[in-house]
């Protein structure tokens, strides 16, 4: 197994922290054409409880 031979610094942790970034959920239109609501990819729309052209929720 693979064991570090030195401490990492704080400095080069931090420098390689740094390039964590987070990043925008991806957002697509309700495909309810009354909604067209911005919604989760793969999830039940929050504004009209549609999922695959069905009622999933009780809205």
């Amino acid at each position: 197994m693979a064991v570090p031979k030195r401490k990492m610094s704080r400095s080069n942790t931090r420098h390689r922290r740094a390039q964590w970034k987070a990043t925008a959920p991806t957002l697509a239109p309700c495909s309810n054409r009354a909604c067209r609501q911005p919604k989760l990819p793969h999830v039940a729309c929050p504004n009209c409880g549609q999922y695959g052209g069905r009622n999933i929720l009780a809205v």
